[in-house]
């Protein structure tokens, strides 16, 4: 699986790069055309995904998010757009929300009193609020997040109740996770697009991004890129995922596809390197004493899925590849999947 994705990189990148680049140089670039319909996503990620079925670090994660169409911004959004407008340039805003939870376990789940050098449990139940201004080449988000992790996030309750909905053993180190602390984090993200040429019909890009984090939840720098292939890639940024990973768009348009085309596909892949300052998760609370592990300063994911849309609405899989998060893991690289669909309404 390891090479896989790897492959599947150098792959979709190969036959673009042996192409003649279109970058449009000589074109400014502008803003997509008017969207005037919003966009509900939904992305469900969990090991179960994956070989292992290992049920244990990031186990699962769980997000819903609805991206506005074009239109007026609330006024505190406005005053940040209005700023963002005199650097970003041209660009299609919109704003939105999203309601989540994440969960992490240790290694070994029937422990009442887990490993203590093993990561502890940990729920992260959350809610945010972002501002995205994209053009025909560049995407920019600023997103606030605010939530609660330990008991009150519920992590227990939503584990063991699905536990016990498919007939599997339920977690019983749940009374040793990190207390009660309420969350904040602020997130910028900056993607640029650049083709790469075509081959017939089918069309290759490249979107590096980079990404930085501020909280009390998490602190990190990524840089990253995917590479696609497929049809319409005009229509989105890649599919959206649970932060902190290699998101792309929870917002997708149609309209926006040089083709003109209602529906599109594409497959892609992608590696994100981040340096970590702060992970709640691994680090434990911020304030009070708790359990906790030492977190390594650099995570690397790798990813590769594909994606397909059709007038309203867009399913899209991503496989994902994470390195060690902490000294003394076991297990290695973890694997899990991200399912998101989204509907324009």
């Amino acid at each position: 699986m390891h090479r896989s994705i790897f492959a599947a990189f150098l792959l979709l990148a190969g036959p673009a790069l042996a192409q003649p680049v279109r970058l449009d140089a000589g074109r400014p670039d502008q803003a997509p055309p008017p969207d005037w319909r919003g966009t509900l996503s939904f992305a469900v990620e969990n090991d179960m995904f994956s070989r292992s079925n290992s049920d244990r670090n990031y186990t699962n994660g769980a997000q819903a998010s609805w991206r506005s169409a074009n239109a007026d911004l609330p006024r505190p959004l406005a005053w940040l757009d209005n700023r963002l407008d005199r650097w970003l340039g041209p660009g299609d805003v919109r704003w939105g929300l999203s309601v989540g939870q994440t969960m992490f376990t240790p290694r070994d789940t029937r422990a009442r009193n887990p490993d203590p050098t093993d990561r502890p449990y940990a729920a992260n139940l959350f809610a945010a609020i972002s501002l995205s201004r994209a053009s025909e080449r560049t995407l920019t988000v600023i997103e606030l997040q605010g939530g609660m992790v330990g008991p009150s996030a519920f992590g227990r309750q939503v584990q063991n109740s699905f536990h016990r909905l498919i007939g599997v053993d339920r977690a019983y180190g749940w009374n040793r996770q990190l207390r009660d602390e309420p969350v904040f984090n602020l997130v910028a993200e900056r993607k640029w697009r650049i083709g790469l040429g075509a081959i017939g019909p089918l069309e290759f890009e490249a979107m590096p991004s980079v990404t930085l984090s501020l909280g009390n939840g998490n602190i990190y720098g990524a840089v990253g890129g995917l590479v696609r292939m497929g049809r319409g890639l005009q229509a989105d940024f890649g599919p959206g995922r649970i932060r902190p990973a290699l998101s792309g768009s929870n917002y997708f348009q149609p309209e926006a596809n040089r083709t003109g085309s209602e529906w599109g596909w594409y497959v892609f892949a992608g590696l994100e390197g981040r340096g970590v300052g702060r992970d709640i998760a691994l680090d434990g609370n911020t304030w009070r004493d708790s359990r906790r592990v030492d977190s390594r300063p650099f995570v690397a994911d790798a990813q590769a899925g594909a994606a397909v849309f059709w007038r309203h609405y867009r399913l899209a899989y991503t496989h994902v590849l994470r390195s060690e998060e902490f000294y003394g893991q076991r297990g290695g690289v973890q694997q899990f999947g991200s399912l998101n669909l989204a509907f324009r309404f």
